[in-house]
């Protein structure tokens, strides 16, 4: 038996930009110019992060616990800026998103909160105003991709030399990139030269979303023994798989036995 997803919102085939809204087994989808899930809420849990990739992208927090400011390139349905907004109440966070459909939809159907003291949606290319302003922040999160493939302008080597210096000391670069995409081996190419301190590839749970991490800073080579550590007191503060994230991190990314190697 198929089972098919209720249509909430229904954009016009034929324009790239156009925003769906999609809802399935209490799960409610956004797409973005196709079918391609960009963003899903449980409806029960709002505030959750309900896709294997947006979980794995909170893993920066293994190697910088407490930011002060997230910068967030790409809003979608705005999981990722929920669940800090709600989790670490501390923390100040600024996104900036290129579609104004996308912002009116993600507060009308996806419980994005308004702008407040700490939280702040902008309408705006996010190259142009990272390049223009010189704002600095802990963690810039980039989730850049249209109906098809990532943004060209967000994963360019000056788009990542940009991140990197709008990055305080200790600060994370984070970019969910799709490991089938044919330029991926590119893509990681342009962080690396971009975050010579150090990167790494996290596999999330759910192939084909592969999210890499740019250090501003050298991290230093932790041993598995302290990540395991933190990875427990995290999961236990914010109930995601961060001894998952340990483990995957094992996968594409230099290590022996002992320790992994930024």
């Amino acid at each position: 038996m198929k089972f098919f997803a209720r249509w909430l919102l229904r954009g016009r085939a034929e324009d790239p930009d156009s925003v769906y809204v999609t809802e399935r087994f209490g799960v409610r989808s956004l797409h973005i110019g196709s079918d391609t899930i960009q963003s899903s809420m449980r409806l029960a849990r709002p505030n959750d992060l309900e896709l294997a990739y947006t979980r794995s992208m909170m893993a920066f927090l293994l190697f910088n616990e407490e930011p002060r400011r997230v910068l967030m390139v790409g809003l979608g349905g705005g999981s990722l800026l929920k669940f800090i907004y709600h989790r670490l109440p501390w923390v100040g966070i600024e996104a900036v998103e290129v579609n104004p459909k996308v912002v009116l939809i993600a507060r009308q159907q996806f419980h994005v909160p308004p702008d407040d003291e700490r939280l702040t949606v902008r309408v705006g290319d996010g190259a142009e105003y990272l390049a223009r302003e010189a704002a600095l922040a802990d963690v810039i999160a980039v989730d850049g991709y249209d109906g098809e493939s990532q943004v060209e302008e967000l994963s360019s080597p000056v788009f990542y030399e940009v991140c990197r210096r709008r990055l305080n000391g200790g600060g994370v670069l984070v970019v969910n990139l799709w490991g089938s995409d044919r330029k991926f081996n590119e893509y990681l190419e342009r962080v690396e030269a971009a975050f010579p301190a150090g990167t790494l590839c996290l596999p999330a749970e759910k192939p084909g979303n592969i999210i890499v991490f740019g250090f501003r800073d050298a991290p230093g080579n932790p041993a598995w023994s302290e990540l395991a550590l933190r990875a427990r007191e995290l999961e236990t503060r914010y109930g995601l798989e961060f001894t998952k994230f340990v483990r995957g991190l094992r996968k594409m990314n230099r290590c022996d036995e002992q320790r992994l190697y930024v």
